[in-house]
């Protein structure tokens, strides 16, 4: 009998340890290559990129609102992806911050080489300066950048010429 409750309890353990792994925000290393690709994985739905980091006031701030507008227009076809300029070291305080504020997978964390070529392969215009937000349609083409604090009605109006 003691083995199949102590059988039992190691199940218990294990599938608390499987469900935590499940809800915790984990983040992809994400380079030029791999944020091409994120963006093709998503053809035929509306895509939101939001670069932010965790020492960045106005990022956390308007990460709230980006969480609405995509459970809002998710059903329509937009995907909101969040890409982490955090260093490696704070790479456990953004996954605890995405996890709180309830924000939807993908997440990325910036892991490149040089990071003038990343930012200039984002947009040419970008300084690097966060947050930034790049809008792109169905297509996979941009459309929108967004730097600075969002101004949420513009970014929305932007949004519904897609759907």
């Amino acid at each position: 009998m003691s083995f199949f409750s102590g059988g039992r309890k190691a199940v218990a353990v294990a599938l608390s340890l499987a469900l935590a792994a499940l809800t915790a925000a984990s983040l992809r290393p994400v380079d030029e290559t791999g944020y091409r690709k994120a963006i093709a994985a998503h053809k035929g739905k509306v895509v939101l990129v939001n670069f932010w980091a965790t020492y960045c006031i106005p990022c956390r701030k308007e990460m709230p609102a980006l969480v609405q507008l995509a459970a809002k227009y998710g059903p329509k076809g937009l995907v909101l992806l969040t890409v982490s300029a955090d260093e490696p070291e704070q790479q456990a305080a953004a996954e605890k911050f995405l996890l709180q504020n309830k924000v939807p997978e993908p997440h990325y964390w910036r892991q490149v080489k040089d990071e003038d070529t990343f930012i200039r392969s984002i947009d040419a215009s970008w300084s690097g300066a966060l947050p930034a937000s790049f809008l792109y349609d169905r297509s996979g083409k941009k459309v929108k950048t967004f730097v600075g604090e969002l101004d949420l009605k513009l970014l929305e109006k932007e949004l519904l010429k897609h759907f």
